[in-house]
Protein backbone atom coordinates (compact mmCIF):
# COMPACT_ATOMS: atom_id res chain seq x y z
CA UNK A 1 0.00 0.00 0.00
CA UNK A 2 1.48 3.33 -1.03
CA UNK A 3 -1.46 5.77 -0.76
CA UNK A 4 -2.39 7.35 2.57
CA UNK A 5 -4.97 9.97 3.51
CA UNK A 6 -3.66 12.94 5.49
CA UNK A 7 -5.06 14.68 8.59
CA UNK A 8 -6.01 17.60 6.33
CA UNK A 9 -8.34 15.32 4.35
CA UNK A 10 -9.99 13.98 7.48
CA UNK A 11 -10.37 17.51 8.84
CA UNK A 12 -12.19 18.68 5.70
CA UNK A 13 -14.27 15.53 5.62
CA UNK A 14 -15.26 15.98 9.26
CA UNK A 15 -16.26 19.60 8.63
CA UNK A 16 -18.38 18.48 5.67
CA UNK A 17 -20.09 15.74 7.71
CA UNK A 18 -20.89 18.24 10.44
CA UNK A 19 -22.37 20.58 7.81
CA UNK A 20 -24.47 17.75 6.32
CA UNK A 21 -25.73 16.87 9.79
CA UNK A 22 -26.70 20.49 10.36
CA UNK A 23 -28.51 20.45 7.00
CA UNK A 24 -31.12 18.07 8.43
CA UNK A 25 -32.19 20.85 10.76
CA UNK A 26 -31.49 23.76 8.37
CA UNK A 27 -32.45 22.63 4.82
CA UNK A 28 -30.93 25.79 3.38
CA UNK A 29 -27.48 24.29 4.07
CA UNK A 30 -28.13 21.14 2.08
CA UNK A 31 -27.08 22.39 -1.43
CA UNK A 32 -23.81 24.06 -0.34
CA UNK A 33 -22.85 21.03 1.77
CA UNK A 34 -23.40 18.72 -1.18
CA UNK A 35 -21.15 20.98 -3.25
CA UNK A 36 -18.58 20.99 -0.45
CA UNK A 37 -18.56 17.19 -0.24
CA UNK A 38 -18.15 16.89 -3.99
CA UNK A 39 -15.36 19.46 -3.91
CA UNK A 40 -13.48 17.52 -1.20
CA UNK A 41 -13.75 14.28 -3.18
CA UNK A 42 -12.72 16.02 -6.42
CA UNK A 43 -9.69 17.66 -4.80
CA UNK A 44 -8.69 14.33 -3.31
CA UNK A 45 -8.82 12.65 -6.72
CA UNK A 46 -6.91 15.57 -8.22
CA UNK A 47 -4.26 15.30 -5.50
CA UNK A 48 -3.86 11.57 -6.10
CA UNK A 49 -3.59 12.26 -9.82
CA UNK A 50 -0.81 14.78 -9.21
CA UNK A 51 1.20 12.22 -7.23
CA UNK A 52 0.64 9.26 -9.57
CA UNK A 53 -0.37 10.33 -13.08
CA UNK A 54 1.89 13.38 -13.43
CA UNK A 55 4.98 11.22 -12.99
CA UNK A 56 4.18 8.14 -15.07
CA UNK A 57 7.46 8.44 -16.95
CA UNK A 58 9.50 8.48 -13.74
CA UNK A 59 9.91 5.24 -11.78
CA UNK A 60 10.65 7.08 -8.53
CA UNK A 61 9.38 10.69 -8.56
CA UNK A 62 10.78 11.05 -5.06
CA UNK A 63 14.13 9.31 -4.72
CA UNK A 64 15.91 8.63 -1.43
CA UNK A 65 19.38 7.41 -0.60
CA UNK A 66 21.03 6.59 2.73
CA UNK A 67 24.77 7.24 2.88
CA UNK A 68 26.94 5.80 5.64
CA UNK A 69 30.24 3.98 5.89
CA UNK A 70 30.74 0.32 5.12
CA UNK A 71 31.09 -0.16 8.88
CA UNK A 72 30.12 1.72 12.05
CA UNK A 73 32.36 2.57 15.01
CA UNK A 74 31.31 1.13 18.36
CA UNK A 75 30.81 3.68 21.12
CA UNK A 76 31.18 6.66 18.75
CA UNK A 77 28.70 8.96 17.02
CA UNK A 78 28.46 7.83 13.39
CA UNK A 79 27.05 10.24 10.81
CA UNK A 80 24.19 9.03 8.62
CA UNK A 81 23.14 11.20 5.66
CA UNK A 82 19.82 10.97 3.87
CA UNK A 83 19.57 12.42 0.35
CA UNK A 84 15.97 13.02 -0.78
CA UNK A 85 15.42 14.22 -4.37
CA UNK A 86 12.13 15.66 -5.63
CA UNK A 87 11.66 14.87 -9.33
CA UNK A 88 8.13 16.29 -9.53
CA UNK A 89 7.53 19.62 -11.28
CA UNK A 90 5.96 21.02 -8.10
CA UNK A 91 7.19 21.25 -4.48
CA UNK A 92 6.35 18.45 -2.07
CA UNK A 93 6.07 18.19 1.69
CA UNK A 94 7.77 15.03 2.95
CA UNK A 95 8.03 12.98 6.10
CA UNK A 96 11.08 10.70 6.11
CA UNK A 97 11.22 7.66 8.38
CA UNK A 98 14.46 5.66 8.42
CA UNK A 99 14.10 2.08 9.66
CA UNK A 100 17.26 1.83 11.75
CA UNK A 101 18.45 -1.46 13.33
CA UNK A 102 16.49 -2.63 16.38
CA UNK A 103 19.65 -2.57 18.53
CA UNK A 104 19.42 1.22 18.81
CA UNK A 105 15.94 1.15 20.36
CA UNK A 106 15.09 4.56 18.93
CA UNK A 107 11.71 5.73 17.64
CA UNK A 108 12.62 9.32 16.83
CA UNK A 109 14.25 8.90 13.42
CA UNK A 110 11.54 10.90 11.66
CA UNK A 111 12.21 14.09 9.71
CA UNK A 112 9.95 16.58 7.95
CA UNK A 113 11.18 18.56 4.96
CA UNK A 114 9.70 20.70 2.19
CA UNK A 115 11.54 20.14 -1.09
CA UNK A 116 11.21 22.35 -4.13
CA UNK A 117 10.70 21.04 -7.65
CA UNK A 118 13.85 19.35 -8.94
CA UNK A 119 15.73 19.96 -5.69
CA UNK A 120 17.53 17.67 -3.23
CA UNK A 121 17.37 17.84 0.56
CA UNK A 122 20.21 16.49 2.73
CA UNK A 123 19.39 15.33 6.26
CA UNK A 124 22.12 14.30 8.71
CA UNK A 125 21.69 12.46 11.99
CA UNK A 126 23.91 10.33 14.21
CA UNK A 127 23.82 6.77 15.54
CA UNK A 128 25.87 5.51 18.49
CA UNK A 129 26.06 1.70 18.65
CA UNK A 130 27.06 0.07 21.92
CA UNK A 131 27.68 -3.51 20.79
CA UNK A 132 29.84 -5.00 18.08
CA UNK A 133 28.24 -7.20 15.44
CA UNK A 134 26.02 -6.95 12.38
CA UNK A 135 23.24 -4.35 12.23
CA UNK A 136 20.48 -4.55 9.61
CA UNK A 137 18.88 -1.38 8.28
CA UNK A 138 15.34 -1.49 6.92
CA UNK A 139 13.84 0.70 4.24
CA UNK A 140 14.06 4.46 3.92
CA UNK A 141 10.38 5.49 3.82
CA UNK A 142 9.46 8.82 2.24
CA UNK A 143 5.86 10.08 2.45
CA UNK A 144 5.34 12.81 -0.13
CA UNK A 145 2.38 15.18 -0.39
CA UNK A 146 1.56 17.78 -3.05
CA UNK A 147 0.70 21.40 -2.17
CA UNK A 148 -2.95 20.28 -1.76
CA UNK A 149 -1.85 17.99 1.07
CA UNK A 150 -4.89 15.68 1.05
CA UNK A 151 -3.09 12.42 0.29
CA UNK A 152 0.45 11.11 0.64
CA UNK A 153 2.37 8.68 -1.52
CA UNK A 154 4.95 6.43 0.05
CA UNK A 155 8.30 5.64 -1.57
CA UNK A 156 10.63 2.95 -0.17
CA UNK A 157 14.37 2.83 -0.87
CA UNK A 158 17.59 1.31 0.52
CA UNK A 159 15.91 -1.75 2.09
CA UNK A 160 17.80 -4.62 3.72
CA UNK A 161 21.35 -3.30 4.11
CA UNK A 162 23.57 -5.01 6.72
CA UNK A 163 26.41 -2.96 8.27
CA UNK A 164 28.94 -4.38 10.76
CA UNK A 165 29.86 -2.45 13.92
CA UNK A 166 33.62 -2.52 14.56
CA UNK A 167 35.74 -1.23 17.45
CA UNK A 168 35.89 2.55 17.39
CA UNK A 169 38.12 3.29 14.39
CA UNK A 170 36.75 6.86 14.52
CA UNK A 171 38.35 7.35 17.92
CA UNK A 172 41.54 5.80 16.58
CA UNK A 173 41.63 8.23 13.63
CA UNK A 174 40.99 11.18 15.93
CA UNK A 175 44.00 10.33 18.10
CA UNK A 176 46.08 9.53 15.03
CA UNK A 177 45.46 12.95 13.48
CA UNK A 178 46.21 14.69 16.78
CA UNK A 179 49.41 12.68 17.20
CA UNK A 180 50.61 13.49 13.68
CA UNK A 181 49.94 17.21 14.21
CA UNK A 182 51.41 17.11 17.73
CA UNK A 183 48.09 18.17 19.32
CA UNK A 184 47.39 15.26 21.65
CA UNK A 185 47.24 17.67 24.58
CA UNK A 186 43.84 18.80 23.29
CA UNK A 187 42.31 15.49 24.44
CA UNK A 188 44.17 15.27 27.75
CA UNK A 189 47.41 13.53 26.74
CA UNK A 190 50.21 15.09 28.78
CA UNK A 191 53.51 16.44 27.54
CA UNK A 192 56.03 14.39 29.51
CA UNK A 193 59.57 15.64 29.99
CA UNK A 194 62.12 13.10 28.87
CA UNK A 195 64.36 11.65 31.57
CA UNK A 196 67.81 10.39 30.62
CA UNK A 197 69.02 9.44 27.13
CA UNK A 198 67.11 6.30 26.20
CA UNK A 199 67.36 7.36 22.59
CA UNK A 200 69.02 6.41 19.33
CA UNK A 201 71.30 8.73 17.34
CA UNK A 202 69.64 9.78 14.07
CA UNK A 203 71.59 12.63 12.44
CA UNK A 204 73.61 15.83 12.88
CA UNK A 205 71.73 19.03 12.14
CA UNK A 206 72.29 22.81 12.55
CA UNK A 207 71.76 24.29 15.99
CA UNK A 208 68.52 26.27 16.50
CA UNK A 209 67.40 28.36 19.46
CA UNK A 210 66.03 26.14 22.20
CA UNK A 211 68.28 23.13 21.56
CA UNK A 212 70.01 21.64 24.59
CA UNK A 213 73.61 22.98 24.60
CA UNK A 214 74.77 19.60 25.87
CA UNK A 215 73.79 18.07 22.51
CA UNK A 216 76.25 20.28 20.54
CA UNK A 217 78.70 18.19 18.56
CA UNK A 218 81.90 20.19 19.04
CA UNK A 219 84.06 18.05 16.78
CA UNK A 220 81.66 18.44 13.86
CA UNK A 221 81.34 22.16 14.62
CA UNK A 222 85.14 22.58 14.56
CA UNK A 223 85.29 21.09 11.08
CA UNK A 224 82.98 23.80 9.75
CA UNK A 225 85.02 26.66 8.24
CA UNK A 226 82.86 29.75 8.94
CA UNK A 227 83.32 29.94 12.71
CA UNK A 228 80.04 31.86 13.00
CA UNK A 229 77.39 31.17 15.60
CA UNK A 230 75.13 29.61 12.96
CA UNK A 231 77.80 27.02 12.21
CA UNK A 232 77.05 25.11 15.40
CA UNK A 233 75.67 21.61 14.87
CA UNK A 234 73.95 19.30 17.32
CA UNK A 235 73.36 15.59 17.60
CA UNK A 236 69.73 14.75 16.92
CA UNK A 237 68.28 11.72 18.67
CA UNK A 238 65.06 9.84 18.21
CA UNK A 239 63.12 7.50 20.47
CA UNK A 240 64.34 3.96 20.58
CA UNK A 241 62.34 2.04 18.03
CA UNK A 242 60.99 -1.46 17.52
CA UNK A 243 59.96 -2.00 21.14
CA UNK A 244 57.13 -4.49 21.64
CA UNK A 245 53.80 -3.38 23.12
CA UNK A 246 51.27 -6.12 23.87
CA UNK A 247 47.70 -5.45 24.98
CA UNK A 248 46.32 -8.28 27.12
CA UNK A 249 42.51 -8.25 27.27
CA UNK A 250 40.60 -10.12 29.95
CA UNK A 251 37.36 -11.53 28.48
CA UNK A 252 36.05 -13.01 31.74
CA UNK A 253 32.82 -12.18 33.53
CA UNK A 254 34.37 -9.18 35.33
CA UNK A 255 34.56 -7.37 31.97
CA UNK A 256 30.84 -7.79 31.32
CA UNK A 257 29.92 -4.84 33.58
CA UNK A 258 28.25 -2.02 31.58
CA UNK A 259 29.02 1.69 31.71
CA UNK A 260 27.18 4.26 29.56
CA UNK A 261 25.87 1.46 27.35
CA UNK A 262 29.26 -0.17 26.61
CA UNK A 263 30.72 -3.12 28.47
CA UNK A 264 34.15 -2.81 30.07
CA UNK A 265 35.39 -5.24 27.43
CA UNK A 266 34.37 -2.83 24.66
CA UNK A 267 36.12 0.04 26.45
CA UNK A 268 39.26 -2.11 26.61
CA UNK A 269 38.95 -3.08 22.94
CA UNK A 270 38.56 0.54 21.82
CA UNK A 271 41.53 1.61 23.96
CA UNK A 272 43.62 -1.27 22.59
CA UNK A 273 43.00 -0.14 19.01
CA UNK A 274 44.00 3.46 19.79
CA UNK A 275 47.07 2.60 21.91
CA UNK A 276 48.30 0.08 19.33
CA UNK A 277 48.02 2.69 16.58
CA UNK A 278 49.91 5.26 18.69
CA UNK A 279 52.61 2.65 19.33
CA UNK A 280 52.94 2.04 15.58
CA UNK A 281 53.23 5.80 15.00
CA UNK A 282 56.04 5.78 17.59
CA UNK A 283 57.74 3.05 15.49
CA UNK A 284 57.08 0.38 18.10
CA UNK A 285 55.53 -3.00 17.38
CA UNK A 286 52.01 -3.76 18.59
CA UNK A 287 50.62 -7.15 19.54
CA UNK A 288 47.51 -8.63 21.15
CA UNK A 289 46.59 -11.48 23.49
CA UNK A 290 43.04 -12.15 24.67
CA UNK A 291 42.21 -14.67 27.37
CA UNK A 292 39.50 -15.95 29.68
CA UNK A 293 39.09 -19.49 31.02
CA UNK A 294 40.44 -20.67 27.65
CA UNK A 295 43.14 -19.38 25.30
CA UNK A 296 41.94 -16.51 23.14
CA UNK A 297 43.21 -14.74 20.07
CA UNK A 298 46.91 -13.99 19.73
CA UNK A 299 48.59 -11.60 17.29
CA UNK A 300 52.37 -11.37 17.35
CA UNK A 301 53.81 -7.87 17.73
CA UNK A 302 54.60 -6.32 14.37
CA UNK A 303 54.40 -3.02 12.51
CA UNK A 304 54.28 -4.09 8.87
CA UNK A 305 51.64 -2.59 6.54
CA UNK A 306 48.26 -4.18 7.12
CA UNK A 307 49.05 -5.16 10.70
CA UNK A 308 46.56 -2.68 12.17
CA UNK A 309 43.82 -4.04 9.90
CA UNK A 310 44.51 -7.57 11.20
CA UNK A 311 44.27 -6.26 14.74
CA UNK A 312 40.94 -4.56 13.97
CA UNK A 313 39.47 -7.76 12.53
CA UNK A 314 40.53 -9.80 15.56
CA UNK A 315 39.12 -7.25 18.02
CA UNK A 316 35.82 -7.22 16.11
CA UNK A 317 35.28 -10.92 16.84
CA UNK A 318 36.00 -10.86 20.59
CA UNK A 319 33.17 -11.71 22.98
CA UNK A 320 32.85 -11.72 26.76
CA UNK A 321 32.94 -15.07 28.54
CA UNK A 322 30.86 -15.57 31.66
CA UNK A 323 33.36 -17.71 33.56
CA UNK A 324 36.28 -16.95 35.87
CA UNK A 325 39.47 -15.84 34.14
CA UNK A 326 42.49 -18.15 34.28
CA UNK A 327 45.57 -15.96 34.92
CA UNK A 328 47.83 -19.00 35.02
CA UNK A 329 46.80 -19.63 31.43
CA UNK A 330 47.68 -16.01 30.62
CA UNK A 331 51.16 -16.41 32.11
CA UNK A 332 51.85 -19.60 30.16
CA UNK A 333 50.60 -17.97 26.93
CA UNK A 334 52.83 -14.92 27.38
CA UNK A 335 55.81 -17.09 28.26
CA UNK A 336 55.32 -19.19 25.12
CA UNK A 337 54.49 -16.37 22.68
CA UNK A 338 56.43 -13.31 23.89
CA UNK A 339 60.17 -14.00 23.89
CA UNK A 340 61.44 -10.41 23.99
CA UNK A 341 61.04 -8.07 26.95
CA UNK A 342 57.92 -6.06 26.18
CA UNK A 343 55.41 -3.64 27.61
CA UNK A 344 52.35 -5.64 28.65
CA UNK A 345 49.18 -3.58 29.12
CA UNK A 346 46.73 -5.81 30.97
CA UNK A 347 43.08 -4.72 30.80
CA UNK A 348 41.11 -6.41 33.57
CA UNK A 349 38.97 -5.50 36.56
CA UNK A 350 39.49 -6.26 40.25
CA UNK A 351 36.57 -5.51 42.55
CA UNK A 352 38.22 -6.69 45.79
CA UNK A 353 41.73 -6.87 47.19
CA UNK A 354 41.29 -10.59 47.80
CA UNK A 355 40.39 -11.13 44.15
CA UNK A 356 43.61 -9.42 43.05
CA UNK A 357 45.75 -11.28 45.59
CA UNK A 358 44.61 -14.62 44.17
CA UNK A 359 46.12 -13.57 40.82
CA UNK A 360 49.14 -11.77 42.27
CA UNK A 361 51.61 -14.70 41.88
CA UNK A 362 51.00 -14.74 38.12
CA UNK A 363 51.21 -10.95 37.86
CA UNK A 364 54.56 -11.01 39.67
CA UNK A 365 55.89 -13.61 37.24
CA UNK A 366 54.81 -11.48 34.28
CA UNK A 367 56.43 -8.38 35.82
CA UNK A 368 59.67 -10.28 36.35
CA UNK A 369 60.24 -10.75 32.61
CA UNK A 370 58.34 -7.78 31.20
CA UNK A 371 57.22 -4.24 31.97
CA UNK A 372 53.67 -4.87 33.22
CA UNK A 373 50.92 -2.25 33.49
CA UNK A 374 47.70 -3.49 35.12
CA UNK A 375 44.71 -1.38 34.07
CA UNK A 376 41.46 -1.75 35.98
CA UNK A 377 38.34 0.34 36.41
CA UNK A 378 36.98 2.75 38.95
CA UNK A 379 33.29 2.41 39.80
CA UNK A 380 32.14 5.89 38.77
CA UNK A 381 28.55 5.33 39.91
CA UNK A 382 29.89 4.56 43.38
CA UNK A 383 31.95 7.77 43.29
CA UNK A 384 28.89 9.81 42.26
CA UNK A 385 26.93 8.29 45.14
CA UNK A 386 29.71 9.14 47.60
CA UNK A 387 29.77 12.77 46.44
CA UNK A 388 26.10 13.33 47.37
CA UNK A 389 25.15 14.58 50.82
CA UNK A 390 23.42 11.92 52.97
CA UNK A 391 19.86 12.77 53.98
CA UNK A 392 19.03 9.89 56.31
CA UNK A 393 20.77 7.47 58.62
CA UNK A 394 20.34 4.79 55.98
CA UNK A 395 22.19 6.99 53.47
CA UNK A 396 25.08 7.38 55.93
CA UNK A 397 25.25 3.61 56.39
CA UNK A 398 25.16 2.96 52.63
CA UNK A 399 27.85 5.57 51.97
CA UNK A 400 30.07 3.96 54.60
CA UNK A 401 29.79 0.63 52.77
CA UNK A 402 30.42 2.35 49.43
CA UNK A 403 33.51 4.09 50.81
CA UNK A 404 34.82 0.70 51.91
CA UNK A 405 34.60 -0.60 48.33
CA UNK A 406 36.23 2.56 46.94
CA UNK A 407 39.04 2.28 49.49
CA UNK A 408 39.61 -1.32 48.49
CA UNK A 409 40.29 -0.22 44.92
CA UNK A 410 42.97 2.15 46.18
CA UNK A 411 44.46 -0.64 48.31
CA UNK A 412 44.80 -2.76 45.17
CA UNK A 413 46.94 -0.02 43.61
CA UNK A 414 49.17 0.14 46.69
CA UNK A 415 49.50 -3.64 46.83
CA UNK A 416 50.61 -3.81 43.20
CA UNK A 417 53.12 -0.99 43.74
CA UNK A 418 54.50 -2.89 46.70
CA UNK A 419 55.68 -5.62 44.32
CA UNK A 420 56.93 -3.20 41.67
CA UNK A 421 53.95 -3.67 39.35
CA UNK A 422 52.69 -0.56 37.58
CA UNK A 423 48.95 0.02 37.81
CA UNK A 424 46.31 2.38 36.47
CA UNK A 425 42.94 2.86 38.17
CA UNK A 426 40.76 4.80 35.74
CA UNK A 427 37.18 5.69 34.96
CA UNK A 428 35.95 3.90 31.80
CA UNK A 429 35.48 7.14 29.85
CA UNK A 430 39.10 8.16 30.59
CA UNK A 431 40.62 4.78 29.79
CA UNK A 432 42.13 5.63 26.40
CA UNK A 433 43.72 8.93 27.42
CA UNK A 434 45.12 7.58 30.69
CA UNK A 435 46.57 4.50 29.00
CA UNK A 436 48.28 6.61 26.32
CA UNK A 437 49.72 8.83 29.05
CA UNK A 438 51.19 5.79 30.81
CA UNK A 439 52.68 4.46 27.57
CA UNK A 440 54.30 7.82 26.78
CA UNK A 441 55.56 8.09 30.36
CA UNK A 442 57.27 4.72 30.06
CA UNK A 443 58.83 5.82 26.77
CA UNK A 444 60.06 9.08 28.30
CA UNK A 445 61.54 7.34 31.33
CA UNK A 446 63.30 4.76 29.17
CA UNK A 447 61.60 1.84 30.87
CA UNK A 448 60.89 0.03 27.60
Amino acid sequence: MSLFLTPRFFGLLLATVVGLTAAFFLPVLWPPMQVALGLVLALTLLDAGLLYLSARRTAAPVFGRRVLGDKLANGSDNDVRLYVENRYNFPVSTEIIDEIPHQFQRRDVLFAARIGAGQTQVITYQLRPTKRGEYEFGALNIYAASPLGLVRRRFRHEAGRVVPVYPSFLQMRQYELLAISNRLTEVGVKRIRRVGQSMEFEQIRPYVAGDDPRSINWKATARRSTGAADSLVVNHFQDERAQQVYCLIDKGRVMRMPFAGLSLLDYAINATLVVSNIALLKHDRAGLITFSNRPGATLAADRRPGHLLKLLEILYRQKTKYLETDFELLYSTVRARVRQRSLLILFTNFETLHGMQRQLPYLRRLAKDHLLLVVFFENTELRTYLDTDPATTEDIYNQTIAEKFAQEKRQIVLELQRYGIHSLLTAPQDLTVNTINKYLEFKARGLL
